[in-house]
């Protein structure tokens, strides 16, 4: 399989400050002997990364602040092979994700916005022969925006669940969600293509609210999943474009997320995408 597909990744830069403990408090606990990590992050800049190291030829569209997150933010996009000159300095701080991990890999996330808030469209064109990736990260009327401005594929991953304006389920050629956000977003069902993520049994799509194609999922070693859902993302995006059969994308796109479950990091190297179909043929 041959990887052609050019992917512009619209979305969040955030750092992710982690603290990994043998379980997760409940509300008004205190739970010890936690670790501390600082890593790049964003679910914007995760699929950026994952797309470039999976293969495609992959810009970014974001922001980060004046600070030395912000730096370093772009330093590690640049490092996965991104291409960083549409991202913005804004006028706020770099945007913040607080993570807490368990000794299972299920973890709470919170996030602080920041310069998040300022990303543009202004001055930026897309080319018919180009996919866009984003994410709820980012303000809905970005959202709306993209609908309206991209003239090639445009893939939606509708996380933190908010609901769409019914311009983006219309438009959208896929839209991307956990078991959880379809639950969450009945509108989903007259959208298009919708690709549906169900943890340990695998992933759907389904077209109009009807299941096309499943895949199984690939079995894992956990160590944390907060990148394995952008990392799907991006790997079925490209596989789609890039012309493959929508079971076989699954499959690939699953494979891929199982990689990333197996490594703390949010960001985390990746094969090119061929390479995680043979063994699955």
């Amino acid at each position: 399989m041959t990887i052609d597909c050019s992917l512009t990744v619209v979305g969040s830069i955030n750092a992710d400050i982690t603290a990994t403990t043998s379980r997760l408090p409940a509300a008004g606990e205190t739970v010890g002997g936690g670790r501390l990590s600082r890593s790049p992050g964003g679910k914007g800049a995760n699929q950026a990364a994952a797309a470039a190291r999976l293969g495609a030829r992959t810009r970014m569209i974001g922001a980060v602040g004046p600070d030395t997150d912000g730096q370093a933010m772009l330093q590690a996009l640049r490092a996965a092979g991104v291409r960083i000159d549409a991202i913005a300095e804004a006028t706020t701080e770099t945007g913040t994700a607080l993570i807490m991990v368990d000794a299972d890999g299920e973890n709470q996330i919170a996030v602080c916005e920041g310069a998040n808030a300022e990303v543009s469209l202004d001055g930026v064109e897309f080319s018919p022969d180009e996919a866009v990736l984003t994410q709820l990260e980012i303000s809905l009327d970005l959202i709306a925006e993209l609908a309206d401005r991209v003239p090639g594929f445009l893939a939606v991953n509708a996380a933190p669940a908010l609901p769409l304006p019914a311009e983006v389920v219309d438009r959208a050629d896929l839209i991307i969600v956990n078991e959880f956000e379809y639950s969450q977003l009945p509108q989903l069902k007259t959208a298009r293509l919708v690709a549906v993520t169900y943890g340990a049994k695998g992933s759907a799509l389904l077209r109009n609210g009807e299941q096309i194609a499943f895949a199984e999922a690939v079995r894992a070693n956990p160590v944390s999943t907060v990148g394995a859902g952008d990392a799907y993302c991006a790997a079925l995006t490209i596989g789609l474009t890039s012309g493959l059969e929508p079971e076989r994308a699954l499959r690939a796109a699953n494979a891929v997320g199982a990689a990333a479950v197996e490594v703390a990091s949010a960001q985390p190297e990746f094969d090119r995408l061929a390479t995680y179909l043979p063994a699955l043929d």
